[in-house]
């Protein structure tokens, strides 16, 4: 390719957070090592990628595509359609734009953006955020010349010769926040003699951690030297803001928290599911982490997610079954145990990848030399 000639890439898919905020990242680090780099990103219409990418400042495509689920309904009726009516918008977009790598970060759209941008011989890279790959990138595995996984023993996936360890892309505010322990306290108007359990099942909630926290009212109410920061999620803040545990003096409970930085640097234990994006967080924090995988995602990889810091004693594991029997059980005697706190911080902190949005970017630059 011509040195002069000014770069292009296009960076395709989404679905939920756990693929846009990666992307996004992707992007930043492409424009920090090649300024003049010309990023467009293809998305899914209707999906959480067509709000948060031009909010970063990017320009974005839809196109008109969704899953195919296993029961039989008028969506699945639609999907061919739909799947010809996006591979025809992709190979218009593709020759207008004319990009001379396009990266996939899973999720819908990837899948016809990639399968137009192979068959136009041009170089493909996906990023896998989990340990267990999605549907779309298994198949476009064989149209990728680089695959940047998070998770070692990928091969049993990918083809090896493809697999590049970068970790998953995290929001630099997270893990390079100077603040200190003391801003963090003060900022949610805590107790600085109290240790801090933090909860999180996302930005929508996690009902069966919520209803974990509703049925252990008597237990924290027994534990007074604790005190716990509340995610109950979007969908559920309604629901749970009126419970007895919610209305304790060492509970405070939240919809969605916006620092969280500050509430990483003040939890002395985070409980929370078990997402790639959510792991790649607590593995650069390097907290004593409690995982609940959902049950209700894609081929259960949240459970893969987690056996893979698990079977390192880098996290603990309790099924979403036995949240409401376990959890804050299991917090109370974490937070008891020193030694078991150093232990989990230090080896999930081994784990993380501070640089991964950059390793990535340079994939993909390497692709257009």
């Amino acid at each position: 390719m011509n040195k002069s000639k000014k770069k292009k890439v296009i960076i395709s898919g989404g679905g939920t957070g756990g693929h846009v905020f990666p992307a996004i990242a992707i992007a930043n680090a492409l424009k920090k090592l090649e300024p003049t780099i010309d990023i467009l990103f293809v998305g899914a219409q209707g999906k959480i990628e067509m709000e948060k990418v031009p909010k970063a400042g990017f320009p974005i495509e839809g196109l008109w595509i969704s899953g195919f689920h296993r029961k039989l309904t008028l969506r699945n009726l639609l999907f061919p359609i739909k799947l010809i009516s996006s591979l025809i918008k992709a190979n218009r977009i593709i020759r207008k734009f004319k990009p001379d790598a396009v990266v996939g970060v899973g999720g819908y759209a990837s899948g016809p953006t990639l399968e137009v941008a192979a068959r136009r011989g041009i170089s493909c890279l996906i990023q896998e955020q989990n340990s267990y790959a999605g549907v779309t990138n298994r198949l476009l595995a064989n149209k990728a010349k680089t695959i940047c996984v998070a998770y070692e023993n990928m091969e049993k996936t990918f083809p090896k010769e493809k697999l590049n360890v970068t970790g998953n892309p995290v929001r630099q505010d997270i893990w390079k926040s100077n603040n200190t322990l003391q801003a963090a306290i003060k900022h949610y108007n805590f107790d600085s003699s109290k240790k801090t359990v933090l909860i999180v099942g996302g930005s929508l909630g996690a009902k069966s951690i919520n209803e974990a926290m509703r049925n252990n009212a008597s237990n924290i109410l027994s534990s007074p030297n604790l005190q716990f920061l509340w995610q109950a999620g979007k969908l559920y803040i309604d629901e749970f803001s009126q419970c007895d545990t919610a209305k304790l003096s060492n509970v405070t409970i939240t919809d969605f928290i916006d620092r969280m930085d500050l509430a990483y640097k003040m939890a002395d234990v985070v409980i929370g599911r078990a997402g790639a994006l959510t792991i790649s967080e607590l593995c650069l924090v390097g907290k004593p982490t409690i995982l609940i995988p959902s049950p209700n995602v894609a081929e259960d990889h949240q459970t893969h997610n987690a056996m893979a810091l698990v079977e390192k004693n880098a996290a603990i594991l309790v099924k979403d079954k036995d949240a409401s029997n376990d959890m804050i059980t299991t917090a109370v005697q974490l937070l008891q145990d020193k030694n078991q706190q150093e232990q989990l911080s230090q080896n999930i902190k081994q784990l993380g990848k501070p640089h991964a949005d950059e390793d990535i970017a340079k994939a993909v630059l390497r692709l257009m030399d």
